[in-house]
């Protein structure tokens, strides 16, 4: 087991990209589910037959991703501002 003084300093590094790498597989989820959603909707207003079952699932899956995009993004806001500390 290492200790924080035998950690190496490359691994906050690698956290970090990593986490950062997350956060773009996040973005680029949240906008797959969106122009998914989108077209359904164009397809909706072109006069195509189409299910209100599948678009309250596009639509929810559209919000999840978006929810968790906006969770990665605020607990990478918090680790990124540091506290202060009172005097």
């Amino acid at each position: 087991m290492k200790t924080d003084r035998q950690r190496s300093a490359f691994e906050g590094v690698d956290a970090a990209r990593e986490e950062r790498n997350e956060r773009e597989q996040l973005r680029d989820e949240a906008r797959y589910r969106r122009e998914r959603l989108d077209l359904y909707r164009a397809r909706l207003h072109g006069g195509r037959p189409a299910r209100q079952a599948k678009l309250r699932e596009l639509q929810r899956a559209s919000d999840g991703a978006a929810a968790r995009l906006r969770r990665a993004e605020a607990r990478a806001e918090a680790e990124a501002t540091p506290t202060r500390r009172p005097a």
